[in-house]
Formats: C-alpha cells, structure tokens, sequence
C-alpha cells in the first residue's frame, strides 16, 4: 500500500477518533436530555462515518474489489440516527420532561402532551370544529 494512502488513512482514522470523543464527551457532560442528544446524532454520527470511511478503503485494498458492507452500514447509521434522536426527543415531550433552564427558546417547547391530537379535532355534522 503506498504511503500517501496510508497516512490519508490515519488521517480519517484520527479526525474520527476526535469525533467520536467530542460526541461521548457531549453525551456525559451536557445538563438534560435535549442538549444530550446533539453528542450522538451529529459528532458520533460523523465519527463513526469516518472510521468506516477508513475501513471501506482498507478492505478495498486488501480485497481488490470494493468493499459495499462499510458504505451500506454508513448509509444505515445516517439515516437512523436524525430519526431515532427525533422519536426521543419526542418522547421526553409527551414526559414533560424539563428542558435545563438556560436553554434558549423554552418558549417554544410547550409540552406535546398539552397540544390537541388530530383525533380530539373531528368536525361536527355542521362541518365546524368543537
């Protein structure tokens, strides 16, 4: 393997190292559950797209053939991570769990337990809504 690949490959090794240990960082050291979440969709999320970056050209190399399994894990990890910290975040609201007291935009967190459901909002024969 030639040199220059070898070292664009610690490279992307080490830049997802650091992203990852920002992430776990972010995920331990942060105050509630909203800030919390932040760490492991987006740090974590690029960290571990890097590290198997790095690993989709190693196997290349090694196989001599392209390696798909890294990229589709990646493609996978993109893609459920924005949507499992939405249905998280999601969660915390209909718990009303508090968001730290710093945070800005308190305003607009109003507890989705408290707004109406689509099924509470049936119109009534007149075709008005109650």
């Amino acid at each position: 393997m030639a040199t220059w690949l070898e070292g664009l490959i610690a490279l992307v090794l080490i830049i997802g190292g650091v992203f990852l240990l920002i992430g776990s960082i972010g995920l331990v050291r942060l105050p509630d559950l909203y800030t919390r979440l932040h760490g492991p969709t987006k740090a974590t999320t690029l960290g571990m797209a890097g590290l198997l970056l790095a690993s989709s050209v190693v196997s290349s190399i090694t196989q001599g053939a392209i390696s798909v399994h890294e990229w589709l894990i990646t493609l996978f990890l993109l893609i459920t991570a924005p949507v499992s910290a939405n249905m998280i975040a999601k969660t915390a609201m209909h718990h009303d769990l508090t968001p730290w007291k710093r945070t800005q935009g308190q305003s607009l967190i109003e507890p989705a337990s408290r707004q109406a459901s689509p099924d509470d909002q049936h119109e009534t024969k007149d075709g008005k809504l109650p």
